[in-house]
């Protein structure tokens, strides 16, 4: 459905063996180690959903000034004006988020809060801006010769991808409450 930029394949080992000097960190840390990963991963994906709303924001823009309806072109309809701003809104409030969250991390200071915030935020504002760059191309947003069909597959894939946004939610309140709340 997504992550066309992304070849995604499965890979089994079975009966290798690795020498002590090549393992990541000590024996029986492997779990901790995947999970520290996600973090940073999710600064990556928050940063991806950033570039699909951008580009899916650009296509909006083009296509607006250029088509013409009633012997204008759309872009002068306040309707889609208000819309082409909450987009350009959500991608620069997602784009401050993620840089927020890797200056934390750059400096390494505790960012897993921030990073989850980021990857919810940059990829529901990314869901949310190619829906409605779908909208302002009409017809054409659902066809494959425009991209913003394939963008909007794209954010949908990256609501899921490094832990859910329903996970983001719960590590997010766990990091504000404290893993002992329920």
């Amino acid at each position: 459905m997504g992550l066309r930029g992304s070849p995604t394949a499965q890979v089994h080992f079975d009966g290798v063996r690795i020498p002590d000097a090549l393992r990541i960190g000590d024996e029986g840390q492997g779990f901790a180690i995947a999970l520290a990963a996600l973090d940073s991963g999710r600064l990556g994906i928050a940063a991806c959903a950033v570039g699909v709303a951008r580009a899916a924001l650009d296509e909006a823009v083009a296509h607006a000034t250029g088509r013409r309806q009633f012997g204008r072109p759309i872009a002068d309809f306040q309707g889609l004006r208000f819309l082409l701003a909450d987009m350009a809104t959500r991608v620069e409030s997602g784009r401050a988020l993620y840089l927020a969250a890797a200056r934390l991390r750059d400096a390494g200071r505790p960012f897993v809060r921030q990073a989850a915030m980021a990857k919810l935020h940059c990829t529901d504002a990314a869901m949310q801006v190619t829906t409605d760059a779908v909208q302002v191309l009409g017809g054409y947003g659902c066809t494959a010769d425009f991209p913003v069909e394939r963008y909007l597959r794209e954010a949908k894939a990256l609501q899921i991808v490094e832990g859910t946004n329903q996970i983001q939610r719960m590590v997010i309140a766990r990091q504000l409450l404290g893993p002992e709340t329920r």
